[in-house]
């Protein structure tokens, strides 16, 4: 299939060369024009893995338009796919105007050439905070429509009217409260808020975890599906709504202190799971 046999052929050809020498997994997974055959499979993890027998979202759905088509990410795992046209469904029900999907997975998963770290085994999902529009987008709309910040640029600061206009916390709090979903990254001034308006039983809270970024949009994680017995989860979130010390530390300079750390390398065929190096050689 295009390039990709002679280039995996090459690779195995270099086997006893270092590590560096190789290209990254992601020219690989990034030339997969295709899904594989075959049943569906998370392998790996999320930050180390890749996909089998992947499915497409559909551009729309009830309650759901996909944006930035060009990207060629909205591959995932038969579950996300679910997961994503339930959630939509759900909130529609609730009057909701409808979610506007980021990216999911290349065709066979894996390292992306950028953009993440994870998205590797069809389990991740970014959702807009913002809602659709009431129109049918176009597709030239959906490369070039901005997600809408919920953080004040440059500051720890919520923009309250857009959470409040955004229905961000019963989002969250829906989109929690799915028992596929194992996590879901935010960013912490938006947890801060959430943490601070919630009222009743709270729970849920703890599927919120805190991190860099995600103040355009949040990034949902499901856990393995059963029955995938080479996906690896996640440890779970530790017990309780997560609004204590751990949330505080994010507000202090610690977090957003500039480092001197190189930034770690491109993952290599080598690094993945075995059924990952021979997925990309697959027709």
């Amino acid at each position: 299939m295009r390039r990709l046999a002679t280039m995996v052929i090459a690779v195995v050809g270099l086997a006893a060369t270092a590590a560096t020498a190789e290209p990254p997994a992601a020219a690989f997974f990034g030339a997969a024009a295709a899904p594989s055959s075959g049943p569906a499979a998370a392998i790996g993890g999320h930050a180390r893995g890749c996909l089998a027998g992947a499915v497409e979202l559909h551009a729309d759905g009830p309650g759901f338009q996909a944006m930035r088509p060009g990207r060629d990410r909205r591959f995932a795992h038969p579950a996300l796919v679910a997961f994503v046209e339930r959630l939509a469904a759900r909130l529609r029900a609730e009057g909701h105007p409808g979610l506007l999907v980021g990216d999911l997975a290349q065709p066979r998963g894996g390292p992306m050439a950028g953009g993440h770290r994870s998205h590797q085994s069809g389990l991740d999902a970014d959702i807009w905070y913002l809602p659709a529009p009431p129109h049918r987008l176009r597709t030239a709309e959906r490369e070039t429509l901005s997600a809408v910040p919920l953080v004040r640029p440059d500051t720890l600061e919520l923009e309250a009217a857009r959470f409040r206009d955004f229905d961000t916390a019963r989002v969250l709090r829906t989109t929690a409260s799915d028992p596929a979903v194992a996590r879901i990254f935010v960013h912490p001034v938006v947890k801060r808020a959430l943490c601070r308006r919630a009222d009743g039983e709270r729970d849920w809270l703890g599927k919120l975890r805190p991190w860099w970024g995600h103040d355009h949009h949040f990034h949902v994680r499901l856990a393995c599906p059963e029955g995938d017995h080479a996906c690896v989860d996640q440890a779970p979130p530790p017990a309780g709504d997560g609004c204590d010390d751990t949330l505080a530390w994010w507000f202090t300079e610690e977090p957003w202190a500039p480092s001197d750390a190189a930034p770690p390398a491109p993952l290599a065929l080598a690094d993945l799971p075995a059924r990952c190096r021979a997925l990309v050689a697959a027709d």
